[in-house]
């Protein structure tokens, strides 16, 4: 005879990369007790249907508010992503003030190694690597699949699994209306992850974006952390400074400041904002023993 129980896991909906509510980009953070198989956290990110949700971890059974490391994972509605930075800032806001640890910094152990979360004048700055590009050459198929008939040049990030196009300007970037379906049909030959669309901004954003990744369930993400780890080194040698201002121009739209430093490692500061919190209520089947 079969028994069900209920596990009550936390569950927060965060706005990353925003001012207000319904700005930037929303991110579902699951707070779990213990750990569950991957196809239990693929079914919930579905459930939830954003661009990402985050699974945080404690890495010691002591109480949230003693810990300062984490393990924390992402997923898309199809599948684990290896970085994402509007999913940790929004870990990030929800330990610092939901939870409010009594601390300034939190520690996420995750399939990018070590990621670094601290309260930084009123927002958020995560630690994350940056990614380094080579030159690139789409083929003709694929840049109609995007809308581009011009370009100035493209580059890929092996690493990121991003290929990033500089387009003339901000017009021809926000005009952009690509054919999600279409993209999926054309193979790439690479470790495709999303496409990072990218020009100079017009004051005061140094440059201005837009990331579409229809092969991981996500047709334009509104505003994409981990891209930034591919534009920060880019723009930075462009414009020749490290310290940028970024837009990026989705419909919901999101700024943020990008930091390249000297070690293979660029900071994102952003803010983020707390729009619900709740329970995810998850059956668990058991076979009840005799006697039970």
């Amino acid at each position: 005879m079969r028994r069900t129980s209920v596990n009550r896991i936390p569950l927060y909906h965060v706005d990353a990369f925003a001012k207000e509510p319904f700005e930037g980009n929303p991110a579902a953070v699951c707070f779990l007790e213990r750990p569950y198989k991957d196809g239990v956290l693929r079914a919930i990110a579905a459930e939830m249907n954003l661009s990402e949700t985050a699974f945080l971890q404690k890495l010691e059974q002591k109480p949230i508010k003693d810990l300062r490391s984490f393990s924390l994972r992402w997923f898309t509605p199809k599948t684990e992503v290896d970085l994402c930075g509007h999913a940790t800032l929004a870990t990030a806001a929800v330990l610092f003030h939901e939870v409010r640890i009594p601390a300034t910094e939190v520690f996420f152990e995750t399939r990018s190694g070590t990621l670094t979360a601290r309260l930084h004048r009123g927002r958020i700055l995560l630690d994350l690597p940056s990614h380094e590009t080579t030159p690139y050459h789409p083929s003709k198929d694929f840049l109609d699949a995007i809308g581009i008939s011009d370009y100035v040049s493209a580059h890929f990030s092996e690493k990121a699994g991003d290929l990033l196009i500089l387009l003339q300007n901000e017009e021809t970037l926000r005009n952009l209306k690509p054919d999600f379906e279409r993209m999926k049909s054309i193979k790439t030959g690479d470790r495709m992850g999303g496409v990072i669309v990218t020009s100079e901004g017009h004051a005061p954003y140094d440059f201005v974006s837009r990331f579409f990744a229809p092969w991981l369930g996500i047709d334009e993400d509104p505003v994409t952390g981990a891209a930034h780890t591919v534009l920060g080194p880019y723009w930075s040698k462009v414009l020749g400074k490290n310290e940028m201002l970024a837009y990026q121009a989705s419909q919901r739209g999101g700024e943020l400041t990008v930091k390249v430093l000297s070690h293979d490692r660029v900071e994102l500061i952003g803010n983020a904002v707390i729009v619900s919190k709740g329970e995810l209520y998850l059956q668990q089947h058991e076979e009840a023993r005799p006697g039970d």
